[in-house]
């Protein structure tokens, strides 16, 4: 079968079109047939050895797809030829090979129907950012109503399955872009307001809209500078959940800043859940989804050869998930 193929840590570059072993189903597992795989910036981390996982070379990249079943293993009794599935979030594209490639063998435990009211390519993006977006969302516990919250990197595929997770969730939603049409796009989303977090008022014009309220809880995907601008914005006991740095490192970081409104940070890890834990989240956000007429949004989707293209829109800043074409 064909794949794309990571033959060192050197970036997402180095990947080369070539021919891999077609998988067989061991115990436990199924292969698909893919017909959609999605990008994340998790995938270029690990091909640029930042991520906590050296999987053996080369490596087929890919945590998100889907697809037809077409062969079963032992042990899996739940699930038959030409049943369509989507990978939900586990090894796959991490410590076993991914979906950049035409067949992947998946544990059966991680894999689930796609939403009747989605369409394919929407579904084969979803998991990973829906996931995460969810766990963001939760890990301090339930989400009060009418709770303020504030997203960094709004555009992108974990950004926007936040805003329309956190709306569902009945939260007023705050969104940052540096991109005046997509933050049009995100008001069209729910978003109640959206700045340039290259403005340097952004942080008063924000206070002023909200006030006497502040910021319950803020969601990071970008780190670098940001990050302290963003904690200035919390209010008292407000919460942060880290989730990417695609700003890189925080130059400079003042603790005393956490003290005097007790402020709290976690990192988000959506890998650390139990495949039941993923299971019983990804319903919950199908349901919740389902229950707000939203959607996951595709930015675009590109042939299987063009994924050194596909990587370049992710780097662009898409609006939503870049997905590639495997099989029409």
């Amino acid at each position: 079968m064909r794949a794309w193929l990571l033959d060192a840590f050197d970036g997402v570059r180095g990947l080369r079109l070539g021919e891999a072993p077609s998988p067989k189903a061991q115990s436990g597992e199924v292969v698909l047939d893919l017909h959609y795989a999605a990008l994340n910036p998790a995938d270029r981390y690990l091909a640029e050895r930042q991520y906590p996982a050296e999987p053996p070379l080369p490596h087929v990249l890919g945590r998100d797809g889907s697809g037809t079943v077409v062969d079963i293993g032992p042990d899996v009794h739940d699930l038959a030829p030409g049943d369509r599935r989507l990978v939900l979030r586990g090894d796959v594209g991490v410590t076993r090979h991914g979906t950049f490639a035409e067949r992947v063998a998946v544990p059966a435990q991680n894999l689930v129907a796609i939403p009747s009211s989605w369409d394919e390519d929407e579904a084969a993006g979803a998991a990973l950012v829906c996931l995460t977006a969810h766990q963001a969302l939760t890990m301090w516990g339930a989400l009060a109503r009418d709770s303020v919250v504030l997203v960094t990197g709004a555009s992108g595929g974990v950004g926007i399955a936040v805003v329309q997770l956190a709306l569902a969730m009945g939260s007023t939603v705050i969104a940052l872009s540096r991109s005046e049409e997509k933050r049009k796009r995100l008001l069209e989303l729910g978003a109640s307001g959206c700045f340039d977090p290259n403005e340097p008022t952004w942080r008063s014009a924000l206070k002023k809209q909200l006030a006497p309220r502040q910021v319950d809880l803020a969601i990071d995907n970008i780190g670098g500078k940001l990050l302290p601008e963003v904690i200035d914005t919390l209010g008292d006991r407000g919460k942060l959940s880290l989730v990417g740095r695609l700003a890189g490192p925080v130059p400079s970081f003042n603790t005393a800043s956490l003290f005097f409104r007790r402020l709290r940070m976690g990192g988000v890890a959506v890998g650390a859940n139990s495949s039941s834990e993923s299971r019983a989240a990804w319903l919950e956000v199908v349901d919740l989804l389902s229950r707000a007429h939203a959607k996951p949004i595709v930015d675009r989707v590109f042939a299987f050869e063009e994924l050194p293209q596909a990587f370049e829109r992710l780097a662009e800043g898409p609006m939503g998930k870049v997905l590639l074409r495997i099989k029409p």
